[in-house]
This record gives structure tokens, sequence and C-alpha cells, in this order.
């Protein structure tokens, strides 16, 4: 494999209205997120590693095995898309992190998810 990575990341958010409570500070999103690989070998994602922060500076770090409950193996070409949530205290905030990944070799590696906004419609100029 080169040194580029091959696995793209594509994220979509959306704000949840029906489980959002903006008087008790508790903002809930969805993002869905589709990993592509465009290497030459089929790559399997094993952990992930998530940094959310909100508008106050306030970071949550979750740590865990696969996503979704799976460790799905992307083989050439192919994409694998998931969605989940988050909920943060204020109208905005970031996420950012990573996969741990394998390819069919058994050589490890990380797949950075570059940060992507949360933010309820008409909050961000």
């Amino acid at each position: 494999m080169s040194s580029s990575n091959p696995i793209q990341i594509d994220v979509t958010t959306r704000y949840l209205k029906e489980q959002s409570e903006p008087t008790s500070m508790r903002f809930a999103f969805a993002y869905t997120i589709t990993i592509t690989n465009n290497g030459t070998s089929t790559a399997q994602l094993l952990n992930r590693h998530w940094q959310i922060s909100d508008d106050n500076n306030r970071v949550e770090e979750v740590k865990g095995e696969g996503v979704i409950g799976k460790q799905p193996k992307i083989a050439p070409g192919e994409s694998f898309t998931y969605t989940s949530g988050a909920v943060i205290k204020t109208t905005v905030g970031t996420m950012q992190g990573s996969y741990g990944m394998c390819w069919a070799d058994g050589v490890k590696f990380n797949a950075s998810i570059a940060p992507f906004l949360l933010a309820i419609p008409h909050t961000v100029h």
C-alpha cells in the first residue's frame, strides 16, 4: 500500500429535533458515514475513536470496537455506510476522530476522520 490513505470517509449530519430538549441543553444529531475503500486490498474496520466537542469547549472521547456493533470488511471499490448519533449541550459542536483498520495482510493503520460540524439549521452563517 502507498503512504497515501486509500480509505475515503464521507459524512453527512442531521439535527434530530424530536430527540432534542433545548430547555435542558440537550441537542441530538445523527451522522451518516460512508467509508469507501479505494485501495487494492480488503480493509476491516476494527475500532473507533471519536472526539466530540461542544461550543463550551467540553470534549467527550468515545472509544470502542467497531461501529454499530459491526467490524465490517470493505472490499476494494466497495463502501460501508452506517448512521449513528451524538448528543451535545450546545447548538453547535464538532466531531473528529479515526478508525483503527487492518488490511487483509494483517497490516494495521488508522483512517482519520476530518472534523465535521454538528449544528442546528440556521445557527451557523
